[in-house]
């Protein structure tokens, strides 16, 4: 094909410019891929073959290899290297499945320590076991050989994907439940009352944040210095002075949050709320709970307590391992992105004195938090 045809006919649509540009311009893409997208460009821009020689610093048979690939397979063709095999690969796919199999496996399932392969382990382990397994090969195979095989089946042994357990049988009903709520309280206002529902309702969120620490310094924080130390200069080391939990509740029509900090959380202190909660709201009012299903909450104490409020609270219970569902979990994660966050005291009182404030201060600016999505069966 003469020059002239050839130029003609390799013509770049404008989604395929852009791309070369920006592969051109990149840097972190294969050398070779840039320089031939640099190729491609200049050649179709109408650049002579001496000129990109010159500009891009590569040899002339490259030029036309990659210039005749494109024409002949399509751009993506002539920025890639054209696959060959020499001659045929030692390593048997047999023995790549028998090492993916392994990797499939615990160390612990083979008489081992450890829990989780390393790439050195699982070498090792193959490279001892590879003879009596039929594949000879293998026995003198090092780690890149065995990550190559790993990385071509996408299998890390040496990583774990944690996932949740649904231990509720009856977790779809009570997600459905707790929704319902949320849906309820996205349609009706503080207090409603409407023909369905002669009396007013309040919608509460209940849970415990246990296990706050109370740090301590073991120096003085020191301030920043301007042009010098951007930042506050902490000591590393740190003092313990225990942990306090917080029980709270926050209300879903105004965002009002109910917070005591206790060093427990027993159902001695989660009367304690409910009591707060009962003399908060008027005394003709059902008070709605969500929670979870913590012992505190369904105790012979707390029961025996709801029973001397008859009507007055109505508990609506999010699913095992659902604390997700728990709008309380929107306040407890503000909490601690302002002021938990990197905080130190001298002690436990200045800790739920801390907090305390803190509760006050988001009280001064309540945040009424929604859920937004109810498309998960219930509507």
């Amino acid at each position: 094909m003469a020059g002239k045809t050839k130029r003609a006919a390799l013509m770049l649509a404008e989604d395929q410019k852009t791309m070369l540009k920006e592969l051109s311009r990149s840097r972190t893409a294969p050398a070779r891929e840039v320089e031939r997208a640099k190729v491609l460009i200049g050649y179709a821009d109408g650049i002579s073959i001496t000129d990109l020689q010159r500009q891009i610093g590569v040899s002339r048979p490259m030029i036309y290899k990659c210039i005749d690939k494109a024409l002949a397979a399509g751009v993506q063709m002539g920025l890639k290297d054209a696959y060959h095999r020499p001659h045929e690969p030692e390593i048997s796919d047999e023995a790549r499945a028998w090492v993916a199999s392994i990797a499939c496996t615990k160390p612990r399932d083979h008489g081992l320590a450890a829990e989780l392969w390393s790439i050195s382990g699982l070498a090792h382990f193959v490279s001892g076991c590879a003879e009596s397994a039929g594949f000879p090969r293998l026995a003198h195979a090092g780690k890149s050989t065995i990550w190559r095989i790993l990385d071509e089946n996408e299998i890390k042994p040496h990583k774990i994907r944690y996932y949740l357990e649904k231990r509720d049988p009856d977790f779809d009903r009570k997600m459905q439940e707790v929704l319902l709520v949320y849906r309820d309280v996205s349609i009706y206002g503080e207090g409603a009352v409407h023909d369905g529902r002669p009396g007013p309702i309040y919608t509460v969120s209940v849970d415990e944040k246990p296990g706050v620490q109370a740090i301590g310094l073991t120096a003085p924080d020191l301030p920043p210095v301007p042009g010098k130390y951007a930042a506050i200069g902490r000591d590393y080391e740190y003092i313990r002075h225990g942990t306090v939990s917080i029980l709270a509740g926050i209300d879903l029509h105004s965002g009002h949050i109910f917070g005591n900090v206790e060093d427990r959380h027993r159902s001695v202190e989660f009367i304690a709320l409910l009591k707060r909660l009962d003399e908060y709201y008027p005394l003709d009012a059902i008070i709605r709970v969500v929670l979870d299903n913590h012992s505190a909450h369904i105790s012979k104490e707390t029961m025996a307590y709801l029973a001397t409020r008859p009507g007055r609270f109505e508990y609506v219970h999010t699913p095992k391992h659902g604390s997700w569902l728990n709008l309380i979990e929107c306040a407890f994660s503000k909490m601690a992105r302002t002021f938990l966050r990197h905080i130190r005291v001298k002690s436990i009182d200045e800790l739920k004195t801390r907090i305390l404030k803190g509760i006050d201060e988001i009280n001064a600016s309540p945040v009424v938090f929604r859920w937004n999505k109810f498309d998960l069966g219930v509507v």
